[in-house]
């Protein structure tokens, strides 16, 4: 997603907005040492720059049991992220989507069918963490701030709160959409090629609430990250 840095902002510091954008770029949790590994900085150091983005809403932390030694925090972009105090953007991203789109495609079905092809090279390796906990990951990062919700007759609904598209979508929603709805057929073939994609329902952008629904392993087990 596309950062912007306000002088009061978390992300006004530098390290803060770079361990940001790391996680923004991996689409999965990372531990703190990675993430340190990744920056090349103290692992402590890391740590409270981390803590200080989990404090400003930014990130979720959670504990990883191990099978020695004490649980590790794992980050993740929190679903409610708003960088610089407003709801994210992804035009950057986009952008090259697109135009690999336009460059492809005839119709509706062939931008799709290219979206399609974008989605299944955006989850990173397997995390260790459910098929649907790595799909909730992938549309945080995205800016998408993600909710969810299991029905009775056995579907999983990811509720979309934020367009990052929104002034593209103004102008181009067939295009875009059909884009987004390839892309989340691409994730699943990646994620969980069993679980099917049986509803897409793009809503007013500026207002958000598309609705993603899915049918299938992953929604007979979701399980549903405890934010700290």
């Amino acid at each position: 997603m596309d950062i912007r840095r306000p002088t009061a902002d978390a992300l006004s510091q530098p390290t803060r907005a770079q361990l940001f954008q790391i996680l923004s770029e991996l689409r999965r949790g990372a531990g703190t040492e990675e993430l340190a590994a990744l920056t090349g900085l103290h692992p402590n150091g890391v740590r409270a720059h981390l803590e200080a983005l989990s404090t400003a809403g930014l990130l979720d932390r959670a504990r990883q049991r191990q099978a020695r030694g004490r649980p590790r925090d794992v980050w993740t972009i929190s679903p409610t992220a708003a960088p610089g105090g407003e709801p994210p953007t992804g035009y950057a991203e986009l952008g090259q989507w697109l135009v690999r789109a336009i460059a492809s495609a005839t119709d509706a079905v062939d931008v799709e069918a290219v979206g399609r092809e974008i989605g299944r090279g955006l989850p990173a390796e397997d995390d260790g963490t459910s098929a649907d906990q790595q799909m909730h990951t992938v549309l945080a990062a995205l800016g998408f701030q993600p909710s969810r919700r299991r029905s009775d007759d056995g579907e999983l609904t990811y509720c979309l709160g934020n367009c990052p598209y929104r002034e593209v979508v103004r102008e181009r929603q067939p295009v875009v959409c059909g884009l987004h709805r390839g892309i989340t057929r691409g994730l699943l073939d990646t994620i969980d090629e069993q679980t099917e994609l049986v509803g897409f329902v793009p809503e007013d952008p500026d207002k958000a609430g598309c609705q993603i629904t899915v049918r299938g392993p992953m929604a007979d087990r979701p399980t549903f990250t405890q934010r700290h």
